[in-house]
């Protein structure tokens, strides 16, 4: 049986400071996870606005790529044209904004319980690609080096980029790997058969439903082969989109790879796969029920409520532990066993 962690939320927003003055935290979330020595690292994504004394006013941070700085949109609320029913975004005339900007933050721990966040942020918004924040990133290590898959929003599209670091301090952005709309992006950690694999979820403008896909490489950097992996089922916890979650994890009887799914009513849960080693786009097994879906109350409430959602799960002996973004607010731990899981 699953075991949520009784330090559970592990991360919140008053746990995070502001990278800036005039900011708030309003999320630490979806962070991915990996283990380097003796520590377990998260790389969480944080989501701050500014803070705004005036409630008549909507105001979006938007990153400047030729200043390097933030710049804040102002926009009246009810005035006609303006859309503020989703409260991570606004609808504008000109087009969308969203409500906080989101950076990478590191927080490290030895008991993978109880971290540490540093105070400054691991990956700011660096570019045109950026200007609306980077999001959900994904940790995969390959010999030495970790990569880092994650979602970069802008005008130009949501597009998954690549950075590569062996330390957590300093990171090597490798470019745009998946181009707009695609996200949910997760690497395999060794080469099969002379290629790299990756799950992603492309989305549609029409036909079609967001689901996941595979993908191979020789480099990383070129992806091709694209088939479609698995899709949504009517009527059930994943009825309306899925994506892959945390990277897959290799066991001896196939690849195990948690992802997430949504229902009609926008609510997330967590199922399992489990791919062939040798042929990652054969399916073995997929769970009928979700492994874990949102029932406490820190999954339930929050700024976007009934939400489970990983970036980053790690081996440890006989257990797995999930570290999972609940309610779009906060981070927290659930353990399972890895016979329970197969």
């Amino acid at each position: 049986m699953s075991t949520r962690s009784p330090a559970n939320p592990i991360l919140r927003p008053q746990d995070v400071p502001p990278s800036r003055p005039g900011f708030e935290v309003i999320g630490a979330l979806n962070a991915a996870a990996a283990q380097l020595g003796d520590e377990t690292l998260l790389l969480v994504r944080v989501v701050e606005r500014p803070i705004n004394p005036d409630p008549d006013v909507f105001i979006a941070p938007v990153f400047d790529p030729d200043t390097g700085d933030l710049v804040l949109k102002r926009f009246p609320k009810g005035a006609p044209g303006y859309n503020f029913a989703d409260p991570r975004a606004i609808g504008t005339p000109e087009g969308d904004y969203l409500s906080g900007i989101s950076h990478l933050r590191l927080a490290r721990s030895r008991d993978g319980v109880h971290f540490e966040v540093a105070a400054a942020p691991a990956l700011f918004p660096a570019d045109e690609y950026e200007t609306f924040g980077v999001e959900d990133p994904r940790v995969t290590r390959i010999g030495e080096d970790f990569y880092v898959t994650y979602v970069a929003v802008s005008r130009l599209g949501i597009v998954t980029r690549l950075a590569r670091t062996r330390d957590f301090r300093s990171f090597e952005r490798l470019g745009v790997i998946f181009p707009p709309d695609n996200k949910d992006v997760v690497l395999f950690p060794e080469k099969i058969g002379g290629k790299y694999f990756a799950l992603h979820r492309p989305s549609t403008s029409g036909l079609g439903r967001p689901e996941i896909w595979l993908a191979e490489s020789p480099d990383l950097l070129d992806w091709g082969h694209h088939r479609h992996l698995i899709g949504t089922r009517s009527g059930t916890w994943e009825a309306a989109r899925l994506g892959a979650g945390a990277p897959p994890i290799k066991t001896s009887r196939g690849w195990l790879e948690i992802y997430h799914g949504a229902d009609q009513n926008n609510h997330y849960f967590l199922g399992t796969l489990l791919l062939d080693l040798e042929e990652p786009g054969r399916v073995l097994a997929r769970s009928e029920q979700p492994i874990l879906g949102p029932e406490a109350e820190y999954e339930r409430l929050g700024f976007f409520g009934n939400v489970v959602f990983t970036c980053g799960a790690l081996l440890d002996g006989d257990r797995v532990r999930v570290y999972y973004g609940a309610a779009d607010t906060c981070m927290a731990l659930v353990e399972f066993s890895l016979d329970e899981l197969i």
